[in-house]
């Protein structure tokens, strides 16, 4: 079901805007998305609010960033709050996360949340992930990566006796009946937390903000590496063991693009994934690596969801100057205009020549100079970006990350440069 567009005439203008960009078009006006994690909370301090606002506290988080809608006005829903679920992470006590808010946790208020990398996937299990992906996710990946769920190492269906209810008989232990009932509890948690993000989205759209992506996807590779085994482990898998990375990496590329397939039969205006791309900047991994292990999986996400009319938003973090060649040489197989690429950094006159008329273009501004700039070198900046990406379509303004802390008076140069130009 839809949502009610109240001011639907600043929704259809904003939609056109970022849809002519992405289709390399040249706009009456340079298209603004940064997106922001902390930042309305840090504009806004008479509110109060932080990180573990939106973790315990949503609904008053969720006013921080209508108003940071309201007042900037950007081209799309920029608020990039993660759906976490304190509560329900309270009692799975997940080993991989840390948060604000959480009994004994060392991070002030105002941190977003932290992960520790843990090898889940021991070096001599990679068959086993791959041979039963699903009993492997259930007795092993979730029992180590929640202390609550180790009753889930318990779970056994027996093929010995089909006779009645035989077969279900291991369901009767008591430390895997207590992790079933706590993934029962977390389950409506979950469902309230996700009403809660999906409120809040609906409120930007009923004001006039369409939804810059509508799913997050992750490469393959990162996914290995982030949840699985751990960057050092990863590391030596590159060299020890090329090909389970690689069988693991088509296996996460399956499952993502079955969980991605949703998108095919929905009936929006916005239909775009977004990729934050963890793992392959400039000097992380090898040339060879990052084309056979990192974008061949990826490539073929890219090419599922392109295929059934899904814009990917590629989001390079880190430096990306030795791989932009091999990105645009593999970007000439998608039509034009079929993907969004964002970069954290670089010489973005010369990024804009390397992927005109292959895909827009977004970021441009510093995190660096929106918090400790002037906003003399803000307005300057822009209309830098706006001269030499945005003059002839493709490019969307925006930070180089999620940001977090700015000055007020950057966040305005932003804005009402890009509107006056």
């Amino acid at each position: 079901m839809k949502t009610n567009i109240v001011r639907k005439e600043e929704y259809k203008a904003r939609l056109k805007r970022v849809n002519d960009a992405i289709a390399l078009k040249e706009g009456a006006q340079m298209p603004v998305a940064p997106l922001v994690n902390g930042l309305p909370y840090y504009l806004y301090p008479e509110l109060g609010l932080s990180h573990r606002s939106a973790l315990y506290d949503f609904e008053k988080a969720m006013e921080a960033h209508i108003r940071f809608h309201l007042e900037f006005e950007p081209d799309g829903i920029v608020a990039n709050i993660m759906p976490l679920c304190a509560k329900a992470a309270d009692y799975l006590r997940p080993t991989m996360l840390d948060w604000p808010g959480r009994a004994g946790t060392p991070l002030p208020d105002d941190s977003i949340y932290q992960m520790f990398e843990i090898e889940y996937l021991k070096e001599d299990e990679y068959d086993e992930l791959l041979g039963d992906y699903t009993g492997f996710i259930l007795r092993k990946y979730l029992p180590r990566s929640y202390k609550s769920l180790i009753g889930l190492e318990q779970f056994r269906i027996d093929p010995t006796c089909g006779i009645m209810d035989l077969p279900l008989s291991p369901l009767a232990n008591p430390a895997l009946r207590k992790a079933l009932q706590i993934l029962l509890d977390y389950s409506k948690d979950r469902e309230q937390s996700d009403a809660r993000y999906t409120a809040l989205t609906d409120r930007l759209i009923q004001n006039g903000f369409p939804p810059m992506y509508t799913a997050v996807g992750q490469v393959p590779f990162d996914i290995l590496s982030d949840y699985f085994r751990g960057t050092v482990g990863t590391f030596y898998d590159q060299v020890e063991r090329p090909d389970k990375i690689l069988g693991a990496c088509e296996k996460f590329m399956s499952v993502e693009i079955d969980a991605l397939s949703a998108q095919a039969g929905v009936d929006a205006d916005v239909k775009r994934v977004f990729f934050p791309m963890h793992k392959g900047m400039d000097s992380f991994i090898s040339d060879a690596q990052y084309r056979d292990l990192y974008w061949a999986p990826y490539q073929k996400i890219l090419q599922y969801l392109i295929g059934i009319g899904v814009t990917p938003i590629i989001y390079t973090e880190g430096p990306y100057e030795t791989r932009t060649a091999f990105i645009r040489e593999k970007l000439h197989e998608f039509p034009p205009g079929s993907c969004m690429i964002h970069f954290e950094s670089g010489d973005f006159a010369e990024l804009k020549k390397a992927f005109k008329g292959l895909a827009c273009l977004t970021g441009g501004v510093s995190l660096q100079m929106l918090e400790f700039g002037t906003r003399e070198e803000v307005v300057e900046r822009v209309k830098f970006l706006a001269e030499n990406c945005a003059a002839c379509g493709g490019f969307i303004l925006d930070a180089s990350g999620a940001i977090e802390k700015a000055k007020r008076e950057n966040i305005e140069a932003m804005f009402e440069t890009a509107r006056s130009l």
